[in-house]
């Protein structure tokens, strides 16, 4: 028999989101973001849930070649761009819209031979200081691409530093509006903070927040982009991925015993523990502190003590009926009791990280399936 751990990719849900998402944003057309693997799910087991898409984005040429062999033929663009010349063959081979965030970039463009233009997505830097133009050299990168006969189309964009957060979104809007008036192309700003909580409106911000394209990433997975903020639920999103597993053994403390490594907890009145198969071998957190919240059996309990490379233990002193056997949810919806669902940004909010990490961290080890329910 396996070990019992798994993970459950639920298509469903995906689509949910993605519908979500799309509706609330009046969306024009949607990215569906799918870099890291599509954010740990698996981009072969994300595509079925995620082809009402417009689009596919991801970061390099390998994830690309996959989505084109599920049999995607529409938009797919690769957010960071090409970073050597022969890139570029594979991009007009497969049709790749890419980025263009830095001079270098237009160099390998003006060298690069091709009977196809290309699509390209000019980034401006309009205050996260990560990639692209900075708003008084964007125009003359705009003018340097528009006078090549490889590109054929200029879409407009930049990135939000603080849409889930106080500083919001107007810094940037107005640099990128300054920057692109009267310039021709179609525009993307929108990542899912945006897309969640600016784009929503019938004003003029909203509607500049949503056009043309909204880049939807850690929200088409279930998981709030403004933690803890807001919930999921609280936008109606649901689980897109569900980690468990069951109890392998228990143990019987008193006062005074201590649990794991370093004996980090140590029991203060009698208690009965379960022994939980998942560990940080397995992608959960090793600084998952005790008290980090667990479903057994549909119930809520909590850790004790260190999770090591493949155990970790709860307290399941008030489930009297729990036992080995019993299914232990880490992440997502029970699989035995409908309704019971653990979110995902709970238990990387009691780790000190955020859900993306946690999604991406899924170790290999871990069998993983798509469901449609």
């Amino acid at each position: 028999m396996p070990r019992p751990i798994s993970a459950t990719i639920h298509l469903d849900a995906l689509r949910h989101n993605l519908a979500t998402a799309s509706a609330r944003a009046q969306a024009h057309k949607r990215w569906a973001v799918v870099k890291a693997n599509a954010y740990g799910h698996g981009i072969e087991r994300a595509f079925e849930g995620l082809r009402a898409a417009d689009g596919f984005a991801l970061l390099d040429l390998a994830e690309a070649e996959r989505v084109r062999a599920l049999g995607w033929r529409g938009p797919i663009l690769l957010l960071e761009g090409c970073f050597e010349l022969r890139d570029l063959e594979l991009c007009s081979r497969l049709k790749l819209w890419h980025a263009v965030h830095c001079e270098e970039q237009i160099d390998m463009l003006a060298a690069h031979k091709t009977d196809a233009p290309h699509t390209v997505v000019l980034k401006m830097n309009s205050g996260m200081n990560r990639l692209g133009f900075k708003p008084q050299h964007y125009r003359a990168a705009y003018a340097r691409l528009d006078a090549l006969p490889q590109v054929e189309e200029i879409v407009l964009a930049t990135h939000f530093s603080d849409a889930d957060g106080p500083r919001g979104i107007a810094h940037q809007m107005a640099a990128f509006n300054a920057a692109t008036e009267g310039l021709s192309g179609e525009r993307s700003v929108a990542n899912s903070a945006g897309t969640l909580i600016w784009a929503a409106g019938d004003d003029a911000e909203s509607q500049a927040v949503r056009a043309d394209w909204v880049r939807i990433g850690i929200a088409l997975y279930g998981s709030a982009p403004d933690a803890p903020a807001h919930s999921a639920a609280d936008w109606g999103l649901k689980p897109t991925m569900s980690l468990r597993s069951r109890i392998i053994g228990t143990q019987d403390l008193q006062p005074g015993d201590t649990v794991g490594y370093g004996s980090s907890f140590t029991a203060t009145e009698p208690m009965r523990i379960g022994i939980v198969a998942c560990g940080y071998a397995d992608g959960y957190p090793r600084h998952c502190p005790t008290g980090t919240p667990v479903l057994i059996a549909g119930q809520r309990c909590k850790t004790v003590g260190r999770v090591s490379m493949d155990m970790l233990a709860v307290d399941i002193t008030q489930q009297p009926n729990s036992a080995i056997g019993s299914e232990a949810v880490l992440w997502g919806q029970s699989a035995e009791h409908p309704g019971a669902t653990l979110p995902i940004d709970e238990v990387a909010q009691s780790g000190g990280t955020i859900a993306y990490e946690l999604m991406c961290a899924l170790a290999a080890r871990v069998p993983t399936h798509a469901a449609a329910d």
